[in-house]
């Protein structure tokens, strides 16, 4: 079907769950409440690392309200996690963070269970800690000491305090140093950054007179959180039951079970439905923030500024428990390769437990660290061999059919284009139009992340549609999208599709809202499910139309047959009656593409499926007394392969770029001794609608083989480019380069008066 002849798909049509959204009648987790319901609250812990030597929970106990109290000592001793099996409900014996759950409470109202929580005592013995993921490399201390005991998924190379460990390794790495033209060197470092969600994270959880608990929660992930909880709770998964009525924004910040285990547990222990939403305190200090990063870069030029061999370790933060850090920084290795031809390569990245908290996926895991490192230094070397960044670039990025760092072959290629449009649209021919001001651009590329989908189609008697998917709609329109498809393959109308909330008891498996995958993978599920739904409507309308089935084809929400016609409406009445309705299953997965495995070590994400290349430009101005940066235009040029609605698109586009500008310019987690120093919204600088430039999206369409009308994944790449992109903007405008992230005022100053003493 060519691009214009579509009639729903690829344009700008109104979001499906937007009324409800602008008119507060969108019912969120947060808003979630049952009759009888108790509220619970989780004591944490006060010390970074330290051994538990007693909890006295009597006082608490006694305080009138209070319905439930639960520590490590009461509940099965289960560890869980993503790569690495290291995490518990509680801390048992020791405490790994300031922000750990030492035990939880539930009380008739919130007032009472805050009140019950101060009253727990719990007594400390100090232990020895560490902050730093460098120093924790070498240490002899132990964060956890029993390791080795952990399961693991097969392919996490692990020892000491490395939690996972990987690489790429491409031809004669140390040869080529040797004999190069030149030869760069250079240090960069990020902060921990929160993914600054609207809605924090919440459940509330029940349990029926047949020992079914249901959950209604705000995850990304509800198969994953239903799977996770199962384990904890020591049941077949068939007996929990998670619901999502509706998410505030995750960003891969409600991936991972956050607060439903304490509300099941609490529940079962009560015999009352029980609630537990975070505050902003305990998010800034025991969500799941991205992961904070050391990244060293060494790169080799020839006097032409081609890229002749690349070494590079980044070591990231994951904090008391693995996490996603292992993967987080495995896939750092690609965005460190970029989308430039990989001559020699030699990457490896280490993910390190400190006593901090725990880190998740936040948007494009390891994205923008990686690339703020690499883009930073193609700057670097530009400027040192006297040539224009953008050329440089040029002269080095993939063309259709080059080697990609694992051996993959890149195809549906369009960095250059991206490169040239972004580059255009912000005048780069002049990057000082005046003191104080520069341009900078950056570039990357991202995947499209695979796992299944499964949709249930039912055509109904009015002729509309129900789509059942086990993806969350997030916030990002994906599901509109993935409905676009389906109306699209089936002559309707998208209002005329209804797509219902997320429930693991009723919905078909997804992998979940997560690596920019949903309006991709449920929109090919629908494919798969339109063309089971025209099989079974052509073959009935066959019988009424006395037609041949080949003649037949779907148009203005009618079968036609030359000139013979019967509507969907009228064929679901019939199959009601004949057969049960016009239902359908449909799947879809996309297989990984072929690779050389000899080129990766202990990498669990070894090659990207369709992935997207795009380009961010900024023209922005330096405040020469202060080092405050004022961005004057931004500018993003991505490949979307085919744009299913340019509008949500757009809305990703300057979503992404916003939570960019943050990491970039003002945000951060700041530690002190084990303690967060800005746990709240004031302290904690997210940019406001006042710090964020309008951004000018430039959408590319090179059409992947794999997506529905060729489609690739959108939502995670706007946020990579970012912080390279201003960072070598300020350079421009200043003449050296902030090394580490957030790129604050301070930092700025610093650096003008280091350069110019």
């Amino acid at each position: 079907m060519n691009a214009h002849t579509h009639r729903v798909a690829g344009h700008r049509l109104p979001r499906l769950d937007g009324v409800g959204k602008v008119t507060g009648k969108h019912v969120y987790a947060a808003d979630f409440k049952l009759p009888g319901m108790l509220y619970g609250k989780i004591l944490r812990s006060a010390r970074a690392h330290a051994l538990i030597k007693r909890i006295d929970t009597s006082r608490a106990a006694a305080i009138a309200g209070v319905r439930g109290i639960i520590t490590a000592a009461d509940i099965p001793q289960v560890r869980y996690g993503a790569a690495v099996r290291d995490t518990t409900v509680f801390a048992t014996d020791r405490v790994l963070f300031m922000g750990h759950a030492i035990a939880a409470i539930a009380a008739t109202s919130l007032e009472i269970a805050e009140r019950a929580i101060e009253a727990i005592t719990v007594e400390y013995q100090d232990l020895p800690a560490l902050y730093d993921p460098e120093e924790a490399l070498t240490s002899d201390i132990r964060i956890h000491p029993d390791w080795e005991s952990y399961k693991a998924l097969p392919i996490i190379s692990r020892k000491g305090n490395i939690a996972g460990q990987a690489r790429i390794h491409v031809g004669d790495v140390e040869g080529t140093f040797a004999t190069a033209y030149k030869v760069y060197e250079h240090r960069f470092t990020t902060s921990l950054q929160h993914p600054g969600y609207t809605e924090p994270r919440v459940a509330t959880a029940d349990w029926d007179a047949n020992g079914i608990v249901t959950v209604w929660c705000n995850t990304q992930l509800p198969f994953d959180t239903q799977t996770t909880l199962a384990e904890i709770l020591d049941l077949p998964a068939a007996r929990v039951r998670v619901t999502v009525p509706g998410i505030g924004g995750g960003f891969g910040g409600k991936l991972r079970i956050g607060v439903e285990h304490f509300a099941a547990l609490l529940a079962r222990k009560t015999a009352r439905p029980v609630k537990v939403m975070s505050t902003s305190e305990e998010e800034l200090t025991a969500a799941l923030p991205r992961q904070a990063s050391v990244v060293l870069l060494k790169t080799a030029v020839d006097k032409d500024g081609h890229l002749l061999a690349r070494s590079g370790r980044i070591i990231v933060d994951c904090g008391a428990y693995a996490g996603s850090g292992p993967g987080t920084a495995a896939i750092a290795l690609q965005v460190m390769a970029g989308p430039y031809k990989t001559g020699a390569l030699a990457f490896e990245s280490i993910a390190v437990y400190t006593n901090k908290v725990h880190s998740g996926s936040f948007r494009a895991p390891a994205g923008p660290m990686a690339n703020f490192a690499m883009e930073s230094q193609i700057d670097m070397i530009a400027k040192d061999l006297g040539l224009d960044a953008l050329d440089m670039r040029l002269r080095n990025i993939v063309k259709e059919g080059d080697p990609g760092p694992s051996g993959e072959t890149h195809i549906s290629v369009s960095i250059e284009e991206c490169l040239r449009k972004a580059a255009d649209a912000i005048g780069w021919h002049d990057r000082n139009p005046e003191p104080g001001r520069g341009k900078g651009i950056a570039c990357s590329w991202w995947m499209t992340t695979g796992g299944s989908s499964g949709v249930y189609v039912k055509i109904n008697p009015d002729g509309s549609a129900t789509l059942v998917s086990g993806a969350v709609e997030i916030g990002t329109g994906a599901l509109t999208g993935a409905a676009q498809v389906l109306a699209e393959e089936l002559s309707l109308d998208l209002t005329d599709i209804n797509v219902t909330g997320v429930d693991t008891q009723a919905a078909p498996f997804d992998y979940g809202a997560q690596g920019s995958r949903t309006a991709f993978s449920v929109g090919n599920a629908c494919l798969a499910a339109a063309r089971e739904l025209r099989r079974q409507m052509f073959e009935i309308a066959a019988k009424q139309l006395q037609a041949p089935i080949e003649d037949m084809k779907l148009q203005d929400k009618h079968v036609v047959a030359g000139n013979k016609s019967i509507s969907i409406a009228e064929l679901a009445r019939i199959s009601r009656l004949a057969g049960g309705g016009l239902i359908a299953h449909g799947t879809a997965i996309s297989p990984a593409p072929a690779y050389d495995p000899t080129r990766v070590n202990n990498h669990p994400l070894p090659v990207w499926n369709t992935p997207s290349y795009h380009a961010h430009a900024v023209d922005l101005s330096v405040d020469q007394a202060t080092g405050r940066v004022t961005i004057n235009r931004y500018v993003v040029a991505q490949d979307v392969g085919f744009a299913i609605n340019p509008t949500y698109i757009e809305g990703q586009i300057e979503g992404g770029v916003a939570q960019g500008i943050g990491q970039a310019l003002s945000e951060e987690i700041v530690y002190q001794d084990g303690r967060v120093m800005n746990a709240n919204l004031t302290d904690y600088k997210m940019p406001t609608a006042m710090d964020v430039p309008e951004i000018e999206s430039i959408i590319v369409e090179c059409r992947s083989a794999a997506g529905p009308y060729g489609a690739k994944g959108v939502g995670e790449p706007p946020c990579i480019e970012p912080p390279a992109a201003i960072g070598n903007a300020i350079a421009a405008a200043i003449g050296c380069w902030p090394n580490s992230l957030p790129m604050t005022a301070e930092k700025i100053v610093a650096s003008m008066r280091a350069r110019h003493p």
